[in-house]
């Protein structure tokens, strides 16, 4: 699979690629989830987004990396998404590195904490996030907190 990443500030954002990725993010997070509520938020703005396009140029992959002490006293992934068409083909790991490169890369630290869908536990642990045990709903959706250090 050859996906083309992109690394950007909200500052550095094209008009279009905000517009994908708002795209992406409501078609899974509101639409397919059906879980109605306020997706675009000021956490975009103290963000950097990476974003995963296919041959195609179409947005297939994306996830927002806030700066410290915005969630979290550490830096934190969120909105972590793959379009619907693309997964079950590794794509999710793919994404997953690649921003844990780029953290490391931005901040020169692994630590990140984020909050998980509990269904994906499993996966998150894969890349060395652990749980810390904090279970709660985020807009009716069971999440895990999950901390990655190191």
């Amino acid at each position: 699979m050859t996906i083309d990443w992109i690394f950007k500030s909200y500052e550095e954002l094209t008009k279009s690629e905000l517009h994908e990725l708002m795209m992406l993010r409501q078609a899974v997070f509101v639409v397919e989830q059906n879980c109605p509520y306020q997706d675009a938020d000021d956490k975009d703005h103290f963000s950097h987004h990476l974003l995963g396009y296919d041959t195609d140029k179409r947005l297939v992959a994306y996830l927002r990396l806030v700066q410290p002490g915005i969630s979290y006293k550490e830096m934190s992934f969120g909105r972590i998404v793959t379009a619907s068409s693309q997964r079950r083909k590794g794509l999710g790991k793919f994404l997953m590195i690649k921003g844990i490169e780029e953290a490391f890369k931005l901040y020169n630290t692994k630590r990140n904490r984020i909050s998980a869908q509990t269904h994906l536990v499993s996966f998150y642990t894969e890349f060395g996030f652990k749980s810390t045990g904090k279970q709660y709903l985020e807009d009716d959706i069971p999440h895990t907190e999950m901390l990655l250090e190191g």
